[in-house]
Order: structure tokens, then sequence, then C-alpha cells
């Protein structure tokens, strides 16, 4: 029996593991890709949506899934770039742009219109700063209960951070509106940078040489894209390239991933700025009211076989690239 398709939106800031992301919900066939929503984050703005058009092309998809353009910039703080990080978040690659163009709709207001249309069908993969999702909760107060799920790769459980000793990067790109959403009330599912990335979604060299030797199309923009991340990623100590986003949209499609869970009561600071963006998360132990479910493990070699399974697919590129 074939299962049904899930409805679903990916909110981006399109670079490396998101290009990766949006693959996941181009090319599963249990993904049902409504539209992908852009927040400023890790790159340029104008860069993540060209990322995006980079990525449908990969997928044969050019055209077929709208783009709307969200908030450009966090609520009250001045963006935090990532480019030391990701480069231009599509290792370089091109191609010609003409004619490819972005909905006319607000993101934000595109997340509200898109949800409101199937109340409690469609479900958001939120893998970049939250300020879009923030900004819809609170201009139309039935987002949230229109929402079915909202799955956020974000914070660390209590671990290390990626920007700084105690954040993780999408939180404190903009904490006050990860604050936000966390007291919405949606049903949020947390896949977390530390432990939970660092532990299972981090892909060696050799696993990358694997792929690469697929030498499918997908394959080739998988390895291109991911190159200038594993760079960085070793320069820091971590083993491999770092997959929080694809894993993030693929625990929604196949929770069979997920190995340990456990609901939290999660909290985000904004006050501090030797702090800013944590990530607190209560296991149950402090009388406090859970408000996210929270991955704690999952099949790592489950994963990588799923991802090495979706660039094995053939593809056509819309336009070559350059």
């Amino acid at each position: 029996m074939t299962s049904a398709r899930i409805p679903l939106i990916i909110d981006t800031d399109t670079a490396q593991d998101d290009c990766v992301a949006l693959l996941v919900g181009l090319l599963d066939p249990r993904a049902d890709l409504r539209a992908i929503t852009m927040v400023a984050g890790n790159v340029g703005f104008e860069r993540q949506v060209r990322n995006a058009h980079l990525t449908l092309n990969a997928a044969g998809r050019l055209g077929d899934i709208p783009i709307y353009l969200g908030c450009r910039r966090p609520l009250v703080r001045d963006w935090v770039s990532a480019e030391n990080v990701h480069g231009d978040g599509a290792g370089g690659l091109a191609m010609d742009f003409d004619g490819l163009a972005a909905h006319s709709q607000h993101g934000v207001d595109a997340l509200i219109d898109l949800v409101a249309a199937a109340p409690g069908e469609i479900s958001i993969v939120a893998i970049g700063p939250l300020t879009n999702i923030a900004m819809a909760a609170v201009k139309d107060p039935n987002f949230v209960g229109n929402v079915k799920s909202l799955f956020i790769m974000g914070g660390s459980n209590n671990g290390r951070g990626n920007i700084t000793a105690a954040a993780e990067y999408n939180f404190y790109v903009d904490p006050e509106a990860a604050r936000t959403v966390f007291e919405a009330g949606f049903n949020v599912t947390v896949i977390p940078w530390a432990p939970l990335t660092l532990d299972h979604a981090v892909f060696s060299r050799e696993q990358l040489a694997g792929i690469a030797a697929i030498d499918t199309p997908l394959a080739r923009f998988f390895t291109r894209v991911v190159g200038t991340t594993l760079d960085f990623d070793e320069s820091v100590g971590i083993a491999g390239s770092t997959h929080p986003d694809s894993l993030t949209a693929a625990v929604l499609l196949h929770p069979e991933l997920v190995t340990a869970a456990a609901d939290y009561a999660v909290d985000v600071e904004t006050g501090s700025e030797l702090t800013r963006g944590y990530s607190a998360m209560s296991w149950g132990v402090h009388e406090l009211t859970a408000n996210a479910r929270v991955v704690e493990a999952v099949d790592g070699a489950a994963f990588l076989q799923y991802i090495t399974d979706l660039l094995s697919r053939p593809s056509t590129l819309n336009r070559p690239f350059d």
C-alpha cells in the first residue's frame, strides 16, 4: 500500500545542506512540497534565492514550486552572515537565471494563506532563522492552529553552539523570533545541532566519496554544494560535512529514522550577549510544561542510505550549469 503524500512547506535560508533539504522535498515520493519560503540567514538574501533556483534545476523541477520571499532581516537585530562557513552556499555553481522570478506575495502572507486553505494538513520544515514563522504567528492568530506540525532545525540540546560557545546559528541570528515560536503553541519537533547532528548526521570523506562515485546529476550537484562547508567543518574539528537541514525534512517524511525523542520545555535566551540564542531544553524535572518534542537520536546509517538513494535517482537539468 502506498503511503499518502505529506504536504509541506520548506522555510529556508538556502545554502549547502538547505539545498539537500530542498532535494528531499522535491524528490521523495512521500513529499508534497507546496512552496519554498525564504528567510534571511546563511548568505545574502538574493544569493539564497538563486541557490533555491539552482536546486530546483538540479532536480529537474525548475518553475514547478513557487518561491516566496519572506523577511530580509531578523525581527529586531542586524542580520549576521554565515558566509565564512558556506561561501556562496552553492559551491560556485551558476546557470542562466533569465526569466526566473519569485512569487509576488510576501513569504509571511504566503505561509498564512497556504495553511489557512488546508487547515491542519500542511507541515512546515523551518531550517533557517525563525523570523517568518514568528511573524506569521503574530500577524494571524489562526496560523498556529492551521499548521499541522512544525519541524525546526535549530538550537542545541543543552550542548555546544556552532556560532558561539552557547548558541546554534539559526537561534542566534533571531533569538526573539525563536522565543516567540516556542511560546506560540505549535506542534513542534526540534532537530538540534548538538549533540544530534554531530553524532548522527555527519558524512565522512569516505562516505562523501561513495556518494560522488554515483555520478548522477544529483550526486554531482550534492558534491559541489557541500564542498565549501566540508572544508570549514574539518577546520573546526568536525570529521565531515554536517546535514541537519536534510535530516529535518527526512524526519518529517520518515519518522522511522528517529530512535529516541522526548518532550522538553524549550526556551531561548534573548537578554544576554554572552548566551544570546542559547536553547535551554528542560527534560521534565523542573516543573515546566513541555512545548516541543526534541529528537535525541536517529539511525545515522539509515539516514546516509536515504540520502544516497535519493541522489541515485535519475534527473534531467532544466538548464545547464556553468
